[in-house]
């Protein structure tokens, strides 16, 4: 008999769906926090999670902040190892680019991913949800095609996301890295949200922000992982240079104070970007730094705890 933790929220898009206007920027950290540090320690073992998206991140609410959990580790690898598997799976959106040029999995590809799951925690919606999620898709990511972010994302944020879903895996943080600046935010920044959690509320009031308001999905947009091997090999008979990420790709800088969104386009290295700090006032985040890390199995997947 096995037994396992009870996720009393269920997994984070549902949860982010149920309660998107109640989570605020302070709890938006504490979640990525939780979700950084249990990535963390996937890597720390030299592992690849390989299909990370919100649906197999888990949410226990146990007291006011949230407990999540990364869950399903049926496709996780050895950094250094094979499959005998020649199949790839996973969700389209989630997946860095560089996998459909015929790369392997990575501790990379999984920051792509978490990039991802950033942005969802900001709309409450899941990434590319409003288009087909076909090999015209792929093409659009591989050409720099990313989620439009929304106006009251803070820009250390932005820019940490934008870093994570950097179209050369070379550039992406590492989780330690990440970690850190998450770290930082709650005990050095976590004051500088407090101008975004108004923006939030006020687009949310103005109905510009949520899933409720967001587009109607495209009914072929699949969020289950499945064998992308057709489109893998399609992309890959493409002659892409092995180092040309970058084809035409677009970052968005925000421009937080203004009332609106004002979207330039640029190119800029991520590193000259600010990702540490922010320039707006709030209020400070407390989270409970104790972790613990446990895990189950059940066929052939395997729920951790931090």
């Amino acid at each position: 008999m096995l037994v396992m933790q009870y996720a009393s929220e269920g997994d984070l898009h549902k949860y982010l769906q149920k309660k998107f206007t109640e989570i605020n920027w302070e709890q938006k950290i504490s979640i990525l926090y939780d979700i950084s540090l249990g990535l963390q320690n996937i890597h720390r073992t030299n592992f690849v999670h390989r299909d990370l998206h919100s649906g197999n991140i888990l949410v226990d609410l146990p007291s006011y902040y949230e407990t999540c959990k990364i869950g399903d580790l049926g496709l996780s690898r050895h950094a250094n190892g094979t499959s005998s598997d020649n199949e790839i799976y996973g969700v389209v959106p989630y997946i860095a680019p560089e996998i459909f040029k015929g790369s392997a999995f990575s501790k990379e590809s999984d920051i792509y991913s978490l990039g991802m799951i950033m942005w969802e925690l900001t709309t409450g919606c899941k990434p590319f949800t409003d288009v087909e999620h076909d090999h015209s898709l792929i093409f659009n990511i591989l050409d720099g095609a990313r989620p439009e972010i929304t106006e009251d994302t803070p820009e250390c944020y932005t820019n940490l996301m934008k870093s994570c879903w950097d179209s050369d895996p070379e550039k992406r943080p590492s989780i330690v890295e990440i970690c850190n600046i998450c770290n930082s935010w709650i005990k050095d920044h976590a004051k500088n949200f407090t101008h975004a959690e108004l923006k939030r509320k006020k687009l949310i009031k103005s109905k510009k922000l949520g899933p409720k308001f967001a587009k109607k999905p495209h009914p072929k947009s699949i969020y289950i992982s499945r064998s992308l091997n057709s489109y893998i090999s399609k992309c890959s008979s493409i002659n892409f240079s092995s180092n040309d990420y970058i084809s035409n790709e677009i970052e968005f800088d925000i421009d937080i104070e203004s009332n609106g969104s004002n979207v330039i386009k640029t190119k800029r290295n991520i590193k000259e970007l600010s990702i540490n700090s922010c320039e707006n006032n709030g209020k400070r985040i407390k989270i409970n730094s104790s972790y613990s890390r446990t895990s189950f199995t059940i066929s052939q997947k395997t729920i951790m705890k931090y």
